[in-house]
């Protein structure tokens, strides 16, 4: 893919950051979650690729925009065919309640090489570089707390593990507890959590808990870039759920690597800040019409971590304008 891409990927997650922030505090996650999806199409019609959507707002009569399946970008002859995974507001009860770390985000590969997740829950495990290899999701709490722990040079009672604060994980949760490790809680947003266990000085050494599956091949992509191990496992509770998975061809019994959750090494990843954060800055409206945004932008093969630091003039973006 073309290398110029990660500017243009990280000016889809601003237009996206920027609509959404307006409704920080409001009380309204669907206004706030449209608002991104609108922004963020519009942006992506300026982008050079032939993309094709295959993590996004949902299904075609679900979603006026971004939805699984749909062509977007300028889709000229020469341009790149590109798969395409969206979350325009991961953290959108956050923004609602006006709480920190929700983000805009995108992925992008090759076609063919992000999985079709669909959108069912997903066990996760994730971890830094540092200990990439030694996370098995079919292994039990203690083992994978242990091994992780060795391999970054800590003992488990100085290990930090991130977990979704929901009533499903009281289990995992007690079973964490037992290891004397301990437990950041989190409401939302489980894309930029996975993204801190690559960064030392955020205090988080793991992730482990049931989440959404699109959030998990976004994060994967992420931490393919920043050198990161992820594995999931798809979960279906109805049989709607898992005819959805039948008809992508998603396996129901097989662990996903990093490996099969993002295929090859040309990834880009773009993430801007929507609410204020402890990796990104959230979108700050100025005087004089005016805002600032801060992203981040990870691409490989190069490895390269991009923080981009953006003031916007809003007078010349009208449909940004307070």
């Amino acid at each position: 893919m073309d290398r110029d891409l990660s500017l243009n990927l990280a000016r889809v997650t601003e237009a996206a950051a920027l609509s959404g922030a307006k409704y920080l505090g409001k009380g309204d996650k669907n206004a706030a979650d449209g608002a991104a999806v609108d922004a963020m199409r519009r942006m992506f019609d300026t982008v050079h690729i032939n993309g094709t959507v295959v993590i996004g707002e949902g299904e075609i009569d679900e979603a006026p925009m971004l939805y699984i399946g749909e062509e977007i970008g300028t889709r000229g002859e020469t341009d790149d065919a590109v798969d395409i995974a969206v979350d325009p507001i991961d953290g959108t009860t956050a923004i609602a309640n006006g709480m920190n770390n929700a983000i805009a985000v995108v992925a992008v590969a090759p076609k063919g090489c992000l999985l079709h997740a669909p959108d069912v829950y997903m066990k996760k495990i994730a971890c830094g570089p540092k200990a990439k290899g030694k996370i098995r999701l079919e292994d039990s709490v203690e083992d994978n707390i242990r091994r992780v722990a060795e391999a970054i040079g800590k003992s488990p009672e100085e290990m930090t593990i991130s977990v979704l604060d929901r009533d499903r994980h009281e289990d995992l949760i007690r079973d964490i507890r037992a290891t004397g490790a301990r437990i950041k809680k989190i409401t939302d947003g489980d894309i930029v959590t996975a993204i801190y266990t690559c960064f030392e000085e955020s205090g988080i050494d793991m992730i482990m808990g049931i989440g959404g599956a699109p959030e998990g091949v976004i994060a994967a992509a992420a931490l393919k870039c920043l050198g990161g191990d992820f594995q999931g496992k798809l979960m279906h509770y109805d049989e709607a759920q898992k005819k959805r998975c039948q008809e992508l061809h998603s396996d129901l019994e097989k662990i996903y690597t990093i490996e099969d959750l993002v295929i090859g090494d040309d990834v880009i990843f773009a993430a801007t800040g929507v609410s204020e954060g402890d990796l990104l800055k959230g979108v700050r409206f100025k005087k004089d019409n005016k805002a600032t945004t801060q992203s981040m932008v990870l691409r490989l093969p190069s490895k390269t971590i991009r923080f981009i630091d953006s003031i916007h003039d809003l007078r010349h973006k009208p449909e940004y304008a307070k």
